[in-house]
């Protein structure tokens, strides 16, 4: 076992936030594994406490104090002081190395709260304001543990994280609606002649319902479009990764529509044999995206925490005149 570059993370804290990213999201995982490993040092406890809060949230017997006891976890990671939790001390680790800013996490726990509140979506700029919450954060987390903080890239990463939670209620409109959730608009449910509470009281497709999964993937692709432009600016040795991560979270999307967009009889999946062929495409990828510019605006619905993120950086940034500069990206040869 390789001791981790980052100081004061534990070599078997890593290993259980390992164990949790490799079980929690295959298609992350498989990403992840291209990234370098000490970038990987940095990402994996990040998700590992995003996966365990989650489910924390989704369980039956969560309550109230269920986002308090959160809220409590991210002010202990912070203060660094009294962390017995492996994944909240791993966590704790990551961000005192490379100062992610908290209104990261603050944001993720407010999409927490809405998700445990069991809210509806009336228009898409209701879904994105809570995918900006829930996912987009993650796209923030990342850039910013690579080491990437400037609005423009910001923006972008948002943009991918958004895309990525589009395709993954569209994967999972049907295992929501057996579990009392839903996600899609329900406006456009309305416009589609679809009754949203008659629907979820007895779940099935329908073509009406596959329009609205295929708007839904529409907007995602446009989405996943302008997040490439992006990528670019993160570091050499990340790319590979990032666009990897891209390509198999946009496949989910085009399973569901070779299925005729239908997702609540059958669940969407992309095999092992297909992400590795997509991560060998990522390989010779081209991050363009024609007519879009990489100083594009951040969604609407996330403009604000993407300057809330940029303003905590500029503030904890040194005074000298020396660049800031991010050990995980130092040049150095990695283990497979």
């Amino acid at each position: 076992m390789h001791s981790p570059s980052i100081p004061g993370l534990r070599p078997t804290d890593l290993a259980i936030c390992r164990r949790i990213l490799r079980d929690g999201s295959r298609s992350f995982h498989a990403a992840a594994r291209l990234l370098p490993r000490s970038a990987r040092e940095s990402v994996t406890p990040f998700y590992a406490f995003c996966r365990t809060a989650d489910d924390l949230v989704d369980d039956r017997s969560a309550s109230r104090w269920t986002l308090v006891h959160l809220r409590d976890r991210v002010t202990a990671i912070y203060a660094g002081d009294g962390v017995t939790d492996p994944v909240d001390r791993a966590l704790s680790a990551v961000v005192r190395h490379v100062a992610l800013p908290q209104a990261v996490l603050d944001m993720l726990l407010e999409g927490f709260a809405w998700e445990f509140d069991h809210r509806r979506y009336e228009t898409l700029s209701d879904l994105n304001a809570y995918a900006v919450r829930v996912a987009g954060t993650v796209g923030v987390a990342v850039s910013c543990l690579m080491g990437r903080r400037d609005a423009s890239t910001l923006a972008r990463a948002c943009d991918l994280g958004v895309a990525m939670q589009l395709t993954n209620i569209a994967r999972d409109v049907g295992e929501d609606a057996r579990a009392g959730r839903l996600y899609l608009p329900v406006a456009w449910m309305r416009n589609a002649g679809i009754d949203p509470e008659r629907w979820l009281h007895s779940p099935g497709f329908t073509p009406a319902l596959g329009t609205v999964v295929q708007r839904l993937l529409e907007t995602a692709e446009r989405l996943y479009r302008r997040s490439e432009v992006g990528i670019p600016a993160l570091p050499a040795r990340c790319r590979l990764a990032i666009r990897a991560a891209r390509l198999i979270y946009a496949d989910i999307g085009r399973e569901i529509a070779r299925a005729g967009y239908d997702s609540v009889s059958r669940r969407a999946f992309t095999t092992g044999t297909r992400k590795a062929v997509l991560a060998l495409r990522a390989l010779w990828a081209h991050s363009e995206a024609p007519g879009t510019s990489a100083t594009a605006p951040a969604l609407p619905e996330a403009a604000s925490f993407v300057a809330a993120v940029v303003a905590a950086t500029e503030r904890s940034a040194p005074t000298s005149p020396t660049p800031r500069r991010y050990p995980l990206l130092r040049p150095r040869e990695d283990s497979a």
